[in-house]
């Protein structure tokens, strides 16, 4: 697929076993999460018509499985930067190296030598800049708030089953990653409530209420037209609902009916989670949120991260479309389902 002109948002999976979704602007494609293999992101972004070779960054909202499980695979293999928070990125270190002593602190210590010990020596890659599964774990453009089911070095291609492309230099790097599971070609941080470019994207984080370490929505915008994602959130508090203004595309969680989960198969204690003011949204939420406090200018409203054991795509759906009311149209606030088991045609503005 061609470069655009507007941009775009293609959802290649939404749900408890996996997430991702391409944004793309002009001259800019990123990754928002990466929760399924590498494998599959790769298969699932050549069904969709996305060229990965393309992509420029990698976003992560939150370091639950299902939202970064093929991250580090895949970052190598592109070679591309990963974007977190800095509490995300520690925790998603932890989850990686669950039984060193090392502390966060001396781990970035570490780092930071090797690279200048690289730095003084002749190094085999040239830096490119500084620098885990479980259920979703929340923030707006503004101050942050709080799932279902339970730096920067060298550019290195790296096959889908995490081995190197044969290249000349493969097993110094495969020790390297294989000593640390954490490595990436490039971190970068970023901070809820404060605005970043990528490329020609405008990226506006925000916190959301999830049990997760700094987990973050977002807001991307370029050319005038805004696309949000809004998904893994227990409520929906102020700073979320400012930030939701204006959107010309909105994906928003929809996860679970009440009664289905309050009748469905989980321990009560995952229900528990589940229906807490860091857990996901239900249909009645959204609606909520839809009729009360929605402006009514996305063309679309995209469905999101359903699940498959409480909800029903089309209860969802009818849901949505009862509390928008008079407000859908041809060309406004068309309801479409995120779905788990595939892309998501692309929506293009």
């Amino acid at each position: 697929m061609a470069y655009l002109k507007g941009m775009r948002m293609t959802v290649l999976a939404s749900g408890s076993k996996g997430n991702s979704t391409v944004i793309a602007s002009d001259r800019t494609r990123v990754l928002v999460d990466a929760g399924l293999s590498c494998r599959e992101l790769l298969r699932r972004m050549e069904i969709a018509g996305e060229d990965a070779s393309r992509l420029d960054a990698i976003l992560i909202t939150h370091e639950h499985v299902d939202h970064v499980a093929g991250l580090a695979v895949l970052a190598r293999r592109l070679g591309i930067p990963v974007y977190f928070t800095e509490p995300t990125h520690r925790a998603w270190v932890r989850m990686l190296t669950p039984r060193t002593t090392l502390t966060y602190a001396k781990w970035l210590e570490l780092r930071q030598a090797e690279k200048q010990a690289k730095a003084a020596a002749v190094p085999c890659y040239e830096p490119t800049a500084p620098a885990v599964e479980m259920e979703d774990v929340p923030a707006a453009c503004g101050e942050p708030d709080a799932s279902e089911g339970a730096g920067g070095e060298a550019q290195v291609p790296v096959g889908l089953d995490g081995e190197l492309d044969g290249l000349p230099e493969a097993e110094p790097v495969r020790a390297r990653v294989k000593a640390d599971p954490a490595y990436l070609p490039a971190v970068e941080y970023f901070r809820a409530g404060h605005r970043f470019a990528i490329g020609d994207l405008e990226i506006c984080p925000f916190t959301i209420p999830h049990d997760a370490a700094d987990p973050c929505g977002f807001v991307f915008e370029s050319g005038g037209i805004r696309m949000a994602l809004a998904t893994d959130l227990g409520y929906l508090p102020p700073n979320v609902k400012a930030a939701l203004k204006r959107i010309d595309v909105l994906l928003l969680e929809s996860n679970h009916d009440l009664e289905m989960l309050r009748d469905g198969p989980y321990p009560w204690s995952v229900k528990q989670r589940v229906l807490s003011r860091v857990g996901h949204l239900s249909n009645e939420t959204t609606a909520e949120f839809l009729q009360r406090d929605y402006d009514g200018g996305a063309a679309y409203i995209v469905l999101g991260h359903l699940s498959e054991s409480n909800n029903a795509p089309e209860l969802a759906r009818i849901t949505a479309e009862r509390a928008i009311g008079d407000r859908m149209t041809l060309l406004g606030n068309r309801v479409l389902l995120a779905m788990q088991a595939e892309p998501l045609a692309a929506i293009q503005l």
